[in-house]
């Protein structure tokens, strides 16, 4: 494997715009949040910067839409073919900049990968349709075109597969985009254009711009009028200011938004598959998953069981640096993740829940919080209302089944819900009262690139992934021509 600093060596550290790497005047400092340490300093974006790199999308519109769906296909596949030859520096590099275990490194390379693979494949299969009107005096063309420049804000806790998940539709559909990574995790965005340029990817049809001014350099891209489409994943609240600004321009929008996820574990449930599956949809990524279980609400007569067995787990969790061997647990991305989840964790104590494990911050260099358990926690208590983005797994009782939907939909956010039971007709009634655009039923892991991927109500807007991805990037022309 190649050591830290060669990989460091290679990562790209200036803006990428119209094919070529540019300086910016000013740089800032990625830092391994497990030491605290600075892993590299990068170029910091001006509001020119940001400019030139619409200007650069923008120049690149026409000949990149009416490029061929079979090359914008290749392109594709081979930046995924070059993804899996790179893997053990793309897994590396996340686990530098953003903590994960290089275990769950490596895991987020095969996922992110996978929409390289989708969309090159999807790419050739954007069709429309052809018929006789109902009154006989026409014919109907239904058409699929590009829906043009976008600007792509991508955030710091998956940082390829976020990236890959709205870069590639875009290409495939035959639009541009100019990418600014969340300045935390930057490095992984720019070694993946880096890859892009490798994989034969025109000038100017992916842009990326790092930078510590985000509000007036996203501000100057949305406010352009030749921008035409925005997708973000980040929290509810900049999501909502990012809808009112793109309101002036009239553009599309992807949002991809928070999440406060239900984990409801019926009576009936099959307790170890409940387990493995609280396991995976909590602490993947530390807890810091906008899919992440939030509220385990789990059946009083199970629920002491439930704990126990989760507890037995978390105890055996290894907290460290995540290149270090056999480790389960990473730091969180930065200081104010530690104290969040920590505030939250003695809210729920002082209201009367039990706390299991850990609840504690880790004394070190970086920013480390124990992996968690409380129980018995009350309605009243912040922790099951604010998502918690750590390691901390609350369990909440319930009586009934009509008690445990509401708990689960009494919340503005509904990205994913959980639920475990053993029934089918339960499981059926499950997938109709959830008020989320996703549904995790058995399961504690669902993502899949073939998968659209989204919430209701404020987790968000649009689809990310499957079918449904591509056609954020398309607008539907309907054309008449006489009989």
């Amino acid at each position: 494997m190649i050591s830290e600093k060669d990989l460091l060596a290679k990562v790209p550290t200036g803006l990428f715009i119209g094919g070529e790497w540019r300086d910016a005047p000013e740089t800032f400092a990625v830092e391994d949040p497990s030491t605290g340490e600075t892993l590299v300093e990068i170029a910091n974006a001006t509001v020119e910067d940001g400019k030139a790199a619409l200007d650069a999308a923008v120049a690149a519109q026409e000949e990149w839409a009416a490029t061929p769906p079979r090359t914008r296909s290749n392109i594709l596949r081979d930046a995924f073919d070059l993804m899996q030859e790179r893997r053990d520096e793309f897994a590396l590099l996340m686990t530098l900049e953003m903590g994960k275990p290089l275990a769950e490194s490596n895991g987020e390379v095969t996922y992110g990968g996978e929409f390289l693979r989708w969309f090159s494949e999807e790419a050739v299969r954007i069709t429309g349709r052809y018929g006789l009107n109902p009154e006989g005096t026409g014919r109907m063309v239904v058409s699929q075109h590009p829906v043009g420049p976008c600007f792509l804000i991508t955030p710091w806790n998956f940082p390829l597969a976020m990236a890959t998940r709205k870069i590639a539709p875009a290409l495939a559909a035959g639009c541009t985009v100019v990418v600014k990574p969340a300045s935390l995790t930057p490095l992984t965005t720019l070694h993946f254009a880096k890859l892009l340029e490798d994989a034969g990817l025109p000038k100017g049809v992916v842009n990326v711009v790092t930078t510590k001014r985000t509000g007036p350099v996203s501000d100057a891209i949305i406010e352009d009028p030749r921008l035409r489409k925005l997708s973000f994943t980040g929290s509810t609240g900049v999501g909502q200011d990012l809808i009112a600004k793109s309101a002036k321009n009239v553009l599309r929008t992807s949002m991809e938004l928070g999440g406060n996820a239900p984990f409801i574990v019926f009576d009936d449930a099959d307790l170890d598959k409940a387990v493995d599956g609280a396991i995976a949809a909590k602490f993947r990524n530390i807890g810091q998953a906008c899919t992440a279980a939030n509220r385990f609400i789990v059946h009083e007569a199970v629920a002491d069981e439930f704990a126990r067995r989760v507890t037995e787990k978390v105890t055996a969790m290894r907290i460290g640096r995540g290149t270090e061997d056999g480790v389960t647990i990473g730091p969180l991305v930065n200081d104010a993740a530690v104290e969040k989840a920590d505030r939250l964790v003695q809210d729920a104590v002082e209201h009367g829940a039990q706390l299991l494990h850990g609840g504690k911050r880790v004394e070190s260099e970086g920013h480390f919080y124990e992996p968690t358990v409380v129980a018995g926690v009350p309605s009243e208590a912040e922790i099951l209302r604010e998502e918690i983005f750590g390691p901390v797994l609350a369990i909440a009782p319930f009586s009934t089944e009509d008690e445990a939907v509401a708990m689960a939909n009494g919340v503005e956010y509904g990205l994913i819900a959980y639920a475990f039971t053993e029934s089918l007709e339960r499981g059926h009634r499950m997938i109709e009262r959830l008020e989320s655009g996703m549904v995790g039923l058995n399961a504690g892991v669902i993502s899949n690139a073939a998968a659209p991927f989204g919430g209701v109500k404020q987790s968000g807007l649009g689809r990310e992934g499957g079918l449904e991805g591509i056609h954020e990037y398309l607008n539907t022309k309907y054309t008449m021509m006489p009989a």
